[in-house]
């Protein structure tokens, strides 16, 4: 399957200018919190999950004085642990959702061609038929409907009817017994984690005051009006009260445990859904598209990886989570659930000795509604259960913007003086200015930064037009052009930036997140784990001890995580999960 962006449409939609790029850096967040506890703020989002980045970014490109606080890092939750698509959700035509449909397919073709094209691109997929004649139909009418509502929305031509042979010549690890024919169709993709980050990041290029490892511990309260909140500082334990006009709620999977410090009843309850994927190297699955197709459970996805052409993605499970939100837990269960579906329609069977990662998130679904909110959308809901805060919840990735105007839309409301109109439509994230031209430069860009072609694909798939920074550090530095230890698809160079540039404040955000080391690696990145902790000491103001308390923690937690997918239910995998402590852990001191 041919991988480059060739396959993207040129696209005709207006371009907003982006602003210079800011840094992420550890300065920039000390900054950002000393500035949110002077004046008063017009928004204050708690949360930057995709929706919450996305939050930021809407109120901040409006003109807000805006702040952002994350307890854990950007993207640590929900939106760095998802299927990967950004995709209309053809699931959604069997309830004649076509208004649902429509719009996804619309932000679809937005992400992949306006607002993130160096982090998305359209990738075809395979529906498999297994009984001919009713399959064909369903989904021969079903994804009719979808290129209906999607013409001109993103992805390349349309779905095509395929026989057996020309299934099976296009998916070479089929099961010829298991499938009779097939519908090829084109879906988008992205790096879930990174995309979330840059959004924060943009969000801050317009002047968002950007805070991770910042926990909301309270509200600040006047009589009944909610005018902000009290946040730890993580890394200090320092307790900052940060005043604003409105407080957004996008906390996912804990916007309950959120709206709970109000006391009495939420007008929302989110419900948590696991889901859990496997990931595989790409040999092992002969084929030149994905897969998409449903089991009795859940929909089961062979993705191909959105940042490494070595892997799939498997998935994937739709499962009731009461357990530690922060760290939900694959059990093996769950990765027997995932070998048994897709086993089941390949000649050659996976096996757990094939899989190199495992990663499991929740869904926040809208678990049901107060009587006040009953006429809310049933894909997500913004709802105010006390003057000076709203909550949006529900949702999911594709149309994180709707979700994050329709938040900022309703926050601002009741604002003395009107608010520009949203305009994130327009609003390219950062490394997306000028990365069309880039791209069909990298042989030159290569050349002139003395890599392969092949690694400057790689750095311009992750960081579009802000490679330029990337390679800037190179320049100061040379050594920074070498691969990482342990972790060869990466640079040196690239762990340096995510702390410098994105934000990154532990090891496990470098590993699990500003690259996948932690899910792309038998060894879950340990190898590499030391050797990136003494890159980045010196940013981060680490002595020897510091570094091997952050090597422990690292490595403690892929232990963990390894023991919990042995264990055979969801209980005995959270304990076991539970078993390694997390990295934050400050306790709040006042000064």
């Amino acid at each position: 399957m041919s991988t480059d962006h060739d396959l993207t449409v040129p696209t005709t939609e207006k371009r907003s200018t982006m602003l210079a790029p800011v840094a992420l850096s550890p300065e920039n967040r000390t900054q950002a919190l000393s500035a949110m506890a002077e004046g008063e703020l017009d928004i204050l989002v708690i949360g930057a999950g995709v929706v919450g980045a996305g939050a930021a970014l809407d109120a901040a490109s409006r003109g807000l004085r805006v702040g952002l606080v994350e307890a854990r890092d950007y993207a640590s939750g929900t939106s760095s642990r998802s299927s990967k698509l950004v995709h209309g959700g053809l699931r959604y035509l069997k309830q004649l959702e076509f208004p649902l449909v429509f719009e996804a397919l619309r932000e679809r073709a937005l992400i992949l061609h306006t607002l993130a094209p160096h982090l998305a691109r359209p990738v075809p997929f395979l529906f498999p038929l297994q009984r001919t004649g009713f399959d064909r139909l369903w989904a021969g009418a079903g994804i009719g409907v979808y290129d209906l509502l999607g013409a001109g929305k993103g992805v390349p031509g349309h779905h095509r009817h395929l026989g057996k042979k020309k299934t099976l010549k296009l998916f070479r690890g089929g099961k010829e017994g298991a499938i009779k024919g097939g519908v090829l169709f084109y879906e988008g993709q992205l790096d879930d984690a990174r995309h979330t980050m840059m959004l924060s990041r943009t969000a801050a290029s317009y002047g968002a005051l950007c805070a991770n490892s910042t926990r909301v511990v309270g509200f600040l309260r006047d009589g009944g009006k909610v005018v902000g909140a009290q946040v730890c500082d993580l890394e200090t334990g320092n307790l900052i009260d940060v005043r604003a006009r409105q407080v957004v709620n996008a906390a996912g999977a804990w916007t309950d445990e959120i709206q709970n410090m109000l006391g009495g009843k939420g007008k929302l309850k989110v419900h948590a859904s696991k889901g859990v994927h496997i990931v595989v190297p790409r040999d092992r699955i002969p084929s030149g598209v994905g897969l998409i197709t449903e089991t009795e459970k859940s929909l089961l996805f062979i993705i191909p990886c959105p940042w490494s052409d070595d892997f799939w993605i498997i998935g994937t499970t739709d499962t009731t989570w009461n357990l530690d939100l922060a760290h939900p837990a694959a059990s093996s269960k769950d990765i027997d659930y995932i070998l048994r579906e897709v086993n089941s329609l390949l000649k050659r069977p996976l096996s757990r000795d094939d899989i190199v990662g495992v990663f499991a998130g929740l869904r926040p679904l809208l678990a049901g509604e107060s009587d006040d909110s009953s006429t809310l959308s049933r894909e997500h809901a913004v709802v105010s259960p006390s003057p000076g805060l709203t909550i949006v919840a529900g949702g999911k990735y594709t149309t994180y913007r709707v979700m994050a105007k329709d938040a900022i839309d309703a926050a601002t409301r009741d604002f003395a003086t009107p608010v520009e109109p949203s305009r994130t439509e327009l609003v390219p994230l950062v490394g997306a200015e000028n990365y069309e031209q880039m791209w069909a430069a990298r042989a030159r860009l290569a050349a002139s930064a003395g890599i392969t072609v092949e690694r400057m694909e790689h750095l311009l798939r992750r960081y579009g037009s802000a490679v330029t920074e990337i390679l800037g550090l190179i320049a100061e530095n040379p050594e920074l052009a070498h691969p990482l230890p342990g972790g060869e698809r990466y640079l040196n160079a690239e762990i340096v930036y995510a702390v410098a540039f994105e934000g990154a404040l532990h090891l496990d955000d470098i590993l699990a997140r500003r690259t996948r080391l932690s899910i792309e690696t038998a060894d879950r990145g340990k190898a590499a784990a030391e050797f990136a902790a003494k890159l980045i000491a010196s940013q981060l103001g680490w002595d020897q001890v510091a570094v091997k308390r952050e090597v422990e923690h690292y490595t403690a937690r892929v232990d963990a995580e390894i023991e919990s997918q042995r264990q055979p239910d969801d209980h005995t995998a959270d304990a076991a999960r539970l078993g390694a402590p997390d990295v934050r852990v400050s306790v709040a001191t006042t000064e």
